[in-house]
């Protein structure tokens, strides 16, 4: 009976630990040092959209060295694809999640190195017709996003011939106007370019309609398929968050059995409190700032204006109303017009013996959701990038701790158009 008790522990140990480690952030894997995007619009109003990127591999233990990544592109109409540099060892398209430009590298890049990279696409249902004003077409485009990884600089550089309108405001180099910032994880940027509609040949078929459809020869069919993904997608979601949660579940119950034998109790927590000042208006275009907004929803800048660690005791007296405020959330100054106390709370276990736990666990390398500035579903077609970035999908995380490695189970992502 002793050996069975002795065997179920060891078990149950190597079942949960792994699972409630691998919840826990290790720290980044990678940093995107430059993001850049040339853009030139052809006769056909189709775009030539040439990326060049510096992907910095921060870490190459937890999920191993730098191989592939996939590079979230505006939808499924492009018209080419190729790699442009020697680092691209292959290309194709990938329907997973969204779509995506999967480029699979020329070798393994380990912790400290950077793999540059460029390709071309050229991408068709970009713009709309008569959206804002008769007479003008419109393009609007936002990047691929990195929900885990920060992006030192994003550049986007469009061709300014005969175009007629910008947002946000941008400078002109060498004849193309510029846009560059950084981007925080998961943030988006986007741009809109104008046009008089007989700037190039504009295809009213083609226009977008609206967020999530778009008109085409066999329009009644693209929405079935539409639909469908949606309907996929939604008990995809359903299913894999009800798998997750169950698993947390089961993992924290078993960690805190642990915990209570170890000599483990959460009777701490760890407040950080932010100030943060935003600006009234965007930067960029203008538009007023909506309360619990971060970002505008017209030209992707932040309303940040600053942000500050601060402590309980460099809050006014006079700020009765925030002063103790313990709970995650933000709440306005009385006394300075935008300006907010950010508060974030996490429990910390106390240890009431000297046993020491250590962390464990690693991130993912792209996004797990596909959606964007224009509420799109999984696989659509709209005039922004509806799908983030980065390496491997979520499986490569080793939950289990098997040590198996994914080239031993590799299955390739879908490169057929939908």
């Amino acid at each position: 009976m002793k050996r069975l008790l002795t065997a179920l522990f060891a078990l149950m140990l190597a079942v949960a630990m792994p699972v409630s480690t691998a919840w826990g952030a290790s720290g980044d894997l990678d940093e995107i040092v430059n993001y850049q995007i040339k853009v030139d619009v052809n006769e056909d109003a189709t775009l030539t959209m040439v990326y060049h990127i510096d992907w910095k591999v921060l870490d190459s233990t937890s999920d191993g060295p730098l191989t592939w990544v996939r590079i979230g592109i505006p939808n499924k109409h492009y018209v080419s694809m190729e790699g442009l540099t020697n680092t691209v060892k292959s290309i194709k398209y990938s329907s997973s999640g969204g779509s995506y430009a999967r480029i699979d590298l020329d070798r393994a890049y380990h912790a400290g190195e950077v793999a540059s990279f460029e390709f071309k696409i050229v991408q068709d249902y970009m713009y709309q017709v008569g959206r804002d004003n008769q007479g003008e077409a419109v393009y609007e485009f936002t990047p691929g996003w990195f929900d885990d990884i920060v992006v030192d600089n994003l550049q986007i550089s469009w061709n300014g011939d005969k175009v007629e309108r910008i947002a946000p405001a941008a400078q002109q180099i060498k004849g193309y106007y510029t846009w560059a910032t950084p981007l925080k994880k998961g943030q988006r940027y986007t741009v809109t370019v104008g046009y008089p509609d007989n700037a190039f040949a504009f295809d009213v078929d083609k226009t977008i309609v609206n967020s999530t459809s778009w008109k085409s020869e066999s329009s009644s069919s693209d929405e079935d398929d539409w639909i469908y993904t949606l309907l996929g997608c939604g008990v995809l979601f359903a299913m894999i968050w009800g798998g997750v949660w169950f698993f947390r579940a089961i993992a924290r119950g078993i960690e805190a059995i642990f915990d209570k034998a170890a000599g483990f109790r959460a009777t701490q927590k760890k407040i950080t409190r932010t100030k943060v000042v935003y600006y009234p208006i965007c930067q960029g275009c203008g538009a007023a700032r909506p309360e619990g907004k971060d970002t505008c929803e017209y030209c992707g800048r932040s309303f940040v204006k600053s942000e500050e660690v601060i402590t309980e005791k460099d809050i006014p007296a006079s700020e009765v109303a925030i002063r103790g405020k313990s709970k995650d959330g933000e709440y306005a100054y009385s006394s300075e017009p935008n300006t907010f106390l950010r508060v974030h709370v996490v429990p910390i276990p106390v240890s009431t013996g000297s046993h020491r736990r250590s962390g464990g666990g690693g991130g993912g390398r792209s996004s797990c959701a596909c959606a964007s500035s224009c509420a799109c579903a999984c696989g659509c077609a709209c005039a922004c990038a509806c799908a983030g970035g980065g390496r491997a999908g979520c499986t490569t995380k080793d939950f289990y701790n098997t040590n198996l490695k994914l080239s031993q189970l590799a299955v390739e992502d879908d490169d057929s158009r939908t």
